[in-house]
Order: structure tokens, then sequence, then C-alpha cells
């Protein structure tokens, strides 16, 4: 049986990349009317009844037309690829927002870059730099530290999305996260209410706003139900392993070993741990409550007390604000978008 001329043509087609002229013929249109579906923006009038729009579009499902990005980005002067800065690629916490967030952003036609900073301010201050420089759609940053150079890069024009972090105070940006000081004052009411006498806690760097936030809301919660933090108990550290293992030994070399802790994350609180049980002890001698719920609980620490963060709804919420500050490119933006918590109370605590 002779091949129709729409199958020889969509075969043709499939023996190479698709081209806007291949969609054309495909739907019946023309050209230019190819090129107007592609760059309408999300509501916006479109100019292309939507039938014809819906024609087009099953055109390019059929040829499996992806649209050049090169060419977009040589039109708008703006890439279709959004920049995710990261401090720590090692923490599973992290890396669960940044997989949700790359997901969400692919579903909206975008690619992500993926940053580490490794919380060093020169590290985040050079990959804004140059994120600028490739003319990324938006940068947005899990973690952000305070520099110079993030100020002067808020009021570019490039947009930056803050995530799990408020941005630092008087830059502007849209922030994504949860309420860092109400979640630590849900664990010092929790702490209250059991009624330990000794309570100390291991918290993050103050150059975080959120570790910030969280031992405030804390410490106001205790010394609210007249418990209030002994400074002897308090240490501060990274948000690592090996930090919280350090910040604990110097908590028992001090002779008046904490009924209970609060530590500025999950990873604090497994180094924490490590350390108790070097020291013949366990969460039955001093209790351990952690921050994140780190997704590496579910298998290796079923055990720890913790603060749940939705992890998995950070992407969604970052795409949705990277599509609005897309469609209205140059306008300063400063939303808020808090996402719900909750404690997730186990055998730790």
């Amino acid at each position: 049986m002779p091949e129709r001329p729409g199958q020889a043509m969509q075969k043709s087609a499939n023996k190479r990349r698709a081209t806007v002229a291949d969609v054309a013929r495909q739907a019946g249109v023309s050209v230019a009317t190819v090129s107007r579906v592609l760059n309408a923006k999300a509501g916006d009038r479109n100019p292309v009844a939507e039938e014809t729009c819906q024609r087009v579009r099953q055109a390019m499902q059929t040829l499996g037309y992806r649209p050049s990005q090169v060419g977009r980005t040589l039109r708008t002067q703006v890439a279709h690829v959004v920049a995710l800065l990261i401090p720590d690629a090692t923490n599973a916490f992290y890396a669960a927002i940044a997989h949700a967030t790359e997901t969400a952003l692919r579903e909206r036609g975008y690619a992500m870059i993926l940053c580490n900073t490794s919380e060093d301010p020169a590290i985040q201050d050079e990959y804004l730099r140059e994120m600028q420089a490739h003319n990324v759609a938006a940068i947005v940053l899990l973690g952000a530290v305070e520099t110079a150079e993030l100020r002067t890069a808020a009021n570019s024009d490039t947009p930056i999305v803050f995530l799990n972090r408020r941005a630092p105070q008087g830059v502007p940006g849209p922030f994504i996260g949860i309420d860092n000081a109400a979640a630590g004052e849900a664990v010092g009411e929790h702490f209250a209410e059991r009624g330990w006498a000794r309570i100390g806690c291991i918290r993050g760097p103050q150059t975080s706003p959120a570790s910030r936030e969280r031992f405030e809301g804390f410490q106001s919660a205790l010394a609210a139900a007249g418990k209030p933090l002994d400074p002897d108990l308090v240490e501060q550290g990274a948000l690592t392993i090996e930090s919280g293992d350090a910040a604990m030994a110097r908590l028992l070399a001090g002779g008046h070993r904490p009924d209970a802790v609060f530590c500025g994350n999950d990873l604090m609180a497994y180094g924490a741990h490590r350390r108790l049980a070097d020291q013949g002890l366990s969460v039955a001698d001093v209790a351990l409550f952690g921050f994140d719920d780190n997704p590496l609980n579910a298998w290796l620490a079923t055990w720890l007390s913790t603060v749940h963060v939705p992890h998995s709804q950070f992407g969604r919420a970052a795409a949705e604000v990277i599509v609005e500050l897309a469609n209205h490119r140059g306008e300063r933006m400063e939303r808020q978008i808090l996402l719900p918590f909750h404690l997730e109370v186990r055998a730790s605590a």
C-alpha cells in the first residue's frame, strides 16, 4: 500500500531533528503561526485561535519537535535555564529539594543547573556572577549567605528566589520556606512539656537566617515556660555530622550533662548521637531533637525526633514563582510562600 503524503513527510522528518517548517506543514499552517504559538506567554491573549493552537501542538508531539533554546535565547536574551545554588550537595535534605525543583522546572520546559556553594560566600558570589553572565531565567538560592555581591545581584535584571532561608535584611526577592521561628517555638514548647531540667542546644551558624530564627524561637518558648536556656549548654557549629559530634563532645566535657538537646538540623543530630554512643550513652540519657526530617531518617534514623519540612513541595512552589517572574520580567516581586511543618516525635525525644 503506498504511503500517504503525511506519512512520508513524518518519516522523513523523523530521520532528522524536526523543524518549525516541518511542524507548519504537518499542521497545515504558516511558519509564522507556529512561531506565534511557541512564543505566546502564559496569561497573555493569544492571537492564534485555540483550535489552531491545538493542531500545532499535536503536530509538534507527532514529530517530536522541541523548540531551539538557542533561538529562543537570541530572541529574548534570556536562556530557558534556571540556576539552583545549594549549600551542601552531600546533604540528602538539600538534594531532595533540588530533585523536586528540577522535576517541577522540567515539566514547565526549563532546564536546571545545579551549583554547590559549600556555604562559602566567595563561591556563592562566583556562581552569581557566572549565572548572570549566562542570562539564566532565574537564580534560586537554597541557603543564601549575605554578601555585597548578593545585594547587587538581587537588584539586577536576573530574578532571584530564596528557598529555605529568607533573604538578608533589605535584599529583595520571593521567599519559599517554613516559618522557622514558629517551628523553633514548637520544639521549645515540647521540651518544656517534657519537664527536662537541663536543656541544651547545638545551633546552626548565625550567618543563616533560618538557623537564627529556629534558635530564637526555641529560646523564646523556653523562656516563656520559665525554663531559660543556660548559655553554657549552647554550642554552635556548621550544619554537618562532624560539627554535631564536636559540639556534643564539648557539652559532655563541661561536667554538666544536659537532659535533652535541640540540634540545628538532622545531620548535627546524627553527629551528636555518635558522640553519645562513643561515651556509652544513648537517647535514654540525653534526648535528641533534630530539624528537617532528612530523607535518610526513614532508613538510618527512624528513632530521631525532628521537625518535618516538606521538601517535595519546595520544587512546585519555586517553579510557579519562576514562571510568574518570567511573565513579568523586570518587575519586583516580594511574594512569600510559607509551607507547612509539623513535629515528628519519635523515640529520641
